[in-house]
């Protein structure tokens, strides 16, 4: 009786493993089977949609069926299934689109779809302001995560059907929101953090330093600022809006201020510094690199510079938009950015709902509290008619390319409204004296982003 017992046992097990197993092998099969499916040459997919229910994305797209710059200004961000670019929404998220049943296979008539964030129409309009520049923008949400605006220029028009890729600009198939730039003196933001994490606000003001136009500096190197005359005596918030080399490279020498705490907040935010590690963000897939940096001595013109944001310190205009919300929010917390809203499946039903997220505390709520002071106070000061009614707070910055051959312009912030909470970043490429500037595509960005969501 034993024996027969301890076989019943035996084969129960062995039962319950063959059922565990079938239902683990259907599970991947249902769960994995859209991924499979969408990377073959043989696939049915839906189409990619804005917030307001215009096409981003068709694998059917024909110039008879669109107008022919239709998907000019998100070709390299969106993207499309022909795998000449990758990091691209579509590519990243195929799965999502293929008109795909486990149970009844492939269909042609499929209702799959991904609905987006992105106002296609005020995405065109910031697109055209660039008129002959090249460059990128991105504005999101600070709230709720929402990406609004992402585009960048050059771009690739996919209606070409890739026929015109020799003759396309260098950049056109990468969507520059996500690639590293020199961002110049918006870094100066982040420095001015870790003086106030490691000083406090009260003891930062008091933290005064001369600009006579140049500075030279512990190690015997010259840091010039770009008032040739020099703006005379400053504390934080007026270098800050002056965008003071002099001063901020004094204020990295201080020894209140030591450079292992810059070090730290820097990390916190994301950087790799000093090859320390990397932190990647991505958006619905999407990748972007990964900001980097090299401190070596707070005497050091290198590190000096590099606090300042050249020498080698490099930042996606992603991140610098994204960093914005842990100021704007007063909390020291990034919200985290998102593209899809939902998406449907093959019979229509909707999943995939996005959710508000946010990101690890990466400096304290009162330094978030003083620095967004500062930021608003230049705003109000120097940007007062960017978005008419609404305060803004905003920091410049002028970043020197190829051994200071050109200078791209650079411009991140946030809206102080919370009817309107935006953050974002704008870059403008070898930039000249009266061009466009980044205040102007701002100022288009805002303006017709708020009439759209008020619509």
């Amino acid at each position: 009786m034993k024996s027969i017992r301890r076989a019943q046992h035996l084969i129960t097990l062995m039962l319950l493993a063959f059922l565990t197993g079938m239902g683990v092998l259907i599970w991947k099969l249902q769960s994995e089977a859209a991924f499979y499916i969408s990377h073959s040459n043989k696939v049915s997919l839906g189409c990619v949609y804005d917030r307001n229910g215009d096409v981003l994305f068709d694998p059917n797209a024909g110039k008879d069926t669109y107008n022919a710059e239709h998907f000019l200004d998100v070709g390299n961000f969106i993207g499309d299934d022909s795998k000449q670019m990758t990091n691209t929404l579509v590519m990243k998220n195929k799965d999502m689109l293929t008109n795909f049943s486990f149970m009844l296979g492939v269909q042609e008539n499929g209702r799959a779809a991904v609905n987006t964030t992105l106002d296609h129409a005020v995405n065109r309009k910031v697109y055209d302001a660039f008129g002959s520049k090249d460059g990128c923008a991105v504005a999101y949400n600070y709230v709720t995560g929402e990406i609004y605006v992402c585009l960048s220029k050059p771009s690739i028009n996919i209606l070409n059907n890739y026929t015109d890729l020799e003759t396309l600009a260098e950049g056109s198939m990468l969507c520059k929101a996500f690639h590293p730039t020199v961002p110049g003196s918006t870094q100066k933001i982040f420095t001015t953090i870790a003086a106030l994490e490691e000083m406090g606000e009260e003891k930062l003001y008091e933290k005064q330093y001369n600009c006579t136009g140049s500075y030279v500096n512990k190690e015997g190197k010259t840091i010039k600022c770009h008032e040739e005359g020099g703006h005379g005596m400053q504390n934080i918030s007026e270098a800050f809006a002056n965008s003071c080399n002099p001063y901020f490279a004094q204020l990295v020498e201080d020894p209140d201020l030591p450079l292992s705490t810059i070090k730290k907040v820097y990390e916190k935010l994301g950087y790799d510094v000093n090859d320390s590690g990397e932190t990647e963000l991505s958006v619905n897939g999407i990748t972007s690199y990964t900001a980097s940096t090299t401190l070596n001595s707070s005497e050091e013109f290198h590190t000096q510079w590099g606090c300042m944001g050249q020498g080698e310190t490099l930042v996606s205009p992603l991140q610098l938009m994204v960093w914005q919300s842990a100021i704007a929010n007063e909390s020291g917390k990034a919200t985290m950015p998102y593209l899809i809203a939902n998406a449907a499946k093959v019979n229509g039903d909707l999943t995939a709902f996005a959710k508000t997220e946010t990101g690890d505390r990466m400096f304290s709520e009162d330094a978030a509290h003083a620095v967004r002071s500062i930021m608003l106070e230049n705003g109000a000061d120097n940007y007062a008619n960017v978005l008419s009614g609404t305060t803004i707070g905003v920091k410049s910055g002028t970043a020197q390319i190829g051994n200071a051959k050109t200078e791209n312009s650079l411009l991140a912030g946030f809206v102080d409204d919370p009817e309107f909470p935006v953050a974002f970043c704008i870059v403008i490429e070898n930039r000249r004296s009266g061009e466009v500037s980044t205040s102007t595509i701002a100022s288009v960005l805002l303006q017709e982003l708020k009439a759209s969501l008020n619509e």
